[in-house]
């Protein structure tokens, strides 16, 4: 487990470095926390070590955006705030991306927790001041 603080959401890629390079082993990252804690932030920070340069932005609309990184790997950023059954998850072809072995960050995942898999990268962040943020990553 490691926990990161930051002083604000101009200081995520700290944490963006702690989890980036967690990736290579484990490619499933949930991301958990409150509206506004700065998960699509994050994201965009760990895409941006990964060598996206695509305009990383919330998928809350489209469910999962796809972002190629400069060495051809793909990252599937996913957000399932809308989505209300499993059964949705399941339509959009979710358990496909993550037995891909590509990339996938979920933002609210709680609905698909009986779908990721056992060796998934937890998230926590945790909103303790105006910008500051606690992040634990397990």
């Amino acid at each position: 487990m490691v926990t990161v603080r930051v002083d604000g959401l101009a200081d995520l890629p700290l944490a963006a470095a702690a989890v980036a390079p967690l990736l290579r082993e484990r490619p499933v990252a949930a991301l958990y926390g409150a509206m506004g804690a700065g998960k699509t932030t994050l994201v965009r920070e760990i895409c941006a070590l990964l060598g996206v340069a695509d305009n990383v932005v919330s998928p809350t609309f489209a469910i999962i955006n796809r972002y190629c990184a400069g060495d051809g790997s793909c990252v599937n950023h996913f957000d399932l705030y809308r989505l209300a059954r499993i059964e949705e998850a399941l339509d959009i072809g979710c358990e496909e991306y993550l037995d891909s072995g590509e990339i996938c960050l979920i933002e609210w995942p709680e609905l698909i927790e009986g779908l990721l898999p056992d060796d998934v990268l937890r998230v926590h962040m945790e909103v303790t001041g105006e910008q500051d943020r606690k992040i634990v990553i397990k």
